[in-house]
């Protein structure tokens, strides 16, 4: 639906976005994620036509994004970090004015704005002045504004920034409903969030990408699993057994306040021959020495643990890290 094509955004002597090549497929809600300054919003800025690149291209529905500027902005609706609201109109008001902005037939414009309203929540607000409604309901006034005209794509930019939980919350259910009938981008530094709406994540770092995925692969660990074990016995004969394991790669001891218990990380290869996956060679040894099992769990990647090892290296490397 939208792509990016070795895109870099240059301010002066600043190149605040660097050969960024990504895309946002039909019908997903993709996550992008990066430290303060490093080029989200500049890259939505650019995604929406607000900016055009230095070099490279944006794709809409495969059409270049500066040679057929109003059929790309046309399917795109946009929410800034900011909502660009007039707070002297109502709520009604100003989604009818957006509908003319965005050139909706005029006869379609009240059963539109109605659907807006009934999917936003934003009903029993619909003849409030805008410069009285909370920051959670301006900022579903401002996603509703991305509505108008029945964009194919949603971008928004922080959508859930300084509300409280129960706002974040509704926010939240609500760019999953999105979820179902849009493309949607969005950006935030809220990792769980990202996690839990989003099917593909693109993190950049120093304006430049350095890892893009679906989530289920940024996450999934291959061929090693993590296994965190607390195990009734001390950790001076045990370790060595545990080493000792045909599958195991590595044992790292956690800190435990009971002397007579060992807790463990271990990582293990799922592929160790013809002994067992490593949950089963972990109950025969433990059987053998005698020593009971209080806790065995796996451990997998969260999105927390790709981001900070994907933004850790102070060089990224030309190609982006892919």
């Amino acid at each position: 639906m939208i792509e990016m094509r070795h895109v870099s955004k240059r301010y002066g002597a600043v190149e605040a976005v660097r050969d960024l090549s990504f895309c946002a497929p039909k019908g997903q809600i993709v996550g992008l994620l990066g430290q303060n300054g490093a080029g989200k919003t500049t890259t939505l800025n650019m995604l929406t036509g607000y900016f055009p690149p230095t070099s490279g291209q944006v794709l809409v529905d495969g059409q270049d994004m500066l040679r057929h500027p109003r059929p790309c902005k046309r399917a795109i609706g946009y929410l800034p970090e900011r909502p660009p609201l007039y707070d002297e109109m109502t709520t009604e008001e100003y989604l009818r004015f957006v509908c003319r902005l965005k050139e909706v037939a005029r006869g379609d414009i009240s059963a539109h704005v109605g659907e807006i309203l009934a999917l936003c929540g934003l009903s029993e607000v619909r003849s409030r002045v805008l410069g009285h409604l909370s920051k959670g309901y301006r900022q579903r006034v401002g996603v509703a504004q991305a509505l108008c005209g029945n964009p194919p794509a949603v971008v928004l930019d922080e959508p859930t920034v300084g509300l409280d939980p129960r706002q974040v919350v509704e926010i939240r259910a609500l760019i999953r409903e999105l979820g179902k009938t849009h493309t949607v981008i969005f950006s935030s530094h809220m990792l769980p969030e990202i996690q839990q709406l989003c099917q593909r994540v693109v993190i950049l770092h120093r304006g430049r990408l350095v890892r893009e995925a679906d989530m289920t692969e940024l996450t999934d660990t291959g061929d090693v699993v993590r296994l965190r074990a607390t195990i009734a016995m001390g950790e001076r004969l045990l370790l060595p057994a545990l080493k000792g394991l045909n599958c195991v790669q590595r044992v790292k001891v956690l800190p435990t306040q009971d002397a007579a218990l060992t807790e463990v990380l271990l990582e293990c290869r799922t592929a160790c021959n013809d002994r067992g996956d490593p949950q089963t060679q972990l109950f025969r040894l433990l059987c053998g020495l005698d020593a009971p099992l209080r806790m065995l769990m796996q451990q997998r990647d969260t999105l927390e643990d790709v981001f900070l090892r994907a933004t850790a290296e102070e060089d990224v490397p030309p190609d982006g890290g892919r």
